[in-house]
């Protein structure tokens, strides 16, 4: 017990001793001036994605990949659809929910041709506020190995648009798997125009 007690009287002590020590040598300094300057203190803060515009302006003909990401078999009924929307979607298209209202044949077209008539169709439909176009591809029966290769070309730069929503092959009495449907974006105006309509 003894020994014990020494040991913290030894240990206050030296604990005495330091901070006189220390008050010692710092007697006659004197505290710097204030600064005009701001310490600022780092904060972690987390990345902002960028938000997609709603209003984001669609590819033009000329930009629009060729390189395919899109691959079907010949006389495979095919779909596309945007992430986020339901599956209910391509069922209303199938049965013919959304009237068409544009129709663009490509029959006769070279690849660069096609793309650049299927901007601009594209733009313009979307300008006057359409809601579902028909793309007509063909069945490729006329080119090489009778394959469908502007059909693929077509989905893959429909892929590519922003304003494109979903497409799925054409119903027989509108062109069969020769042709596809297109749902496009709606404008702010039909969005506002929906939303007020009473049920």
């Amino acid at each position: 017990m003894k020994k014990s007690n020494k040991k913290q009287e030894t240990n206050t002590a030296n604990e005495d001793n330091e901070i006189s020590l220390f008050r010692d040598s710092m007697r006659d300094v004197t505290p710097l001036a204030a600064s005009d300057k701001v310490v600022h203190t780092r904060e972690d803060t987390r990345p902002i994605p960028k938000k997609i515009q709603e209003n984001e302006q669609p590819l033009p003909g000329n930009s629009l990949s060729d390189y395919l990401s899109l691959e079907i078999a010949a006389g495979d009924e095919w779909s596309f659809l945007r992430p986020g929307l339901s599956r209910q979607t391509l069922r209303r298209m199938r049965r013919g929910y959304w009237g068409i209202q544009a129709h663009l044949d490509l029959h006769g077209f070279t690849r660069d041709e096609a793309r650049s008539e299927l901007a601009a169709f594209l733009d313009a439909s979307s300008n006057r506020n359409f809601r579902c176009v028909c793309v007509i591809h063909g069945r490729g029966l006329g080119s090489k190995n009778r394959e469908p290769i502007l059909k693929i070309r077509v989905g893959n730069w429909l892929v590519q648009r922003n304003d494109v929503l979903a497409f799925c092959q054409a119903r027989p009495e509108d062109g069969g798997s020769g042709a596809v449907l297109v749902l496009l974006k709606a404008s702010d105006k039909q969005k506002n125009k929906s939303s007020h309509v009473l049920y």
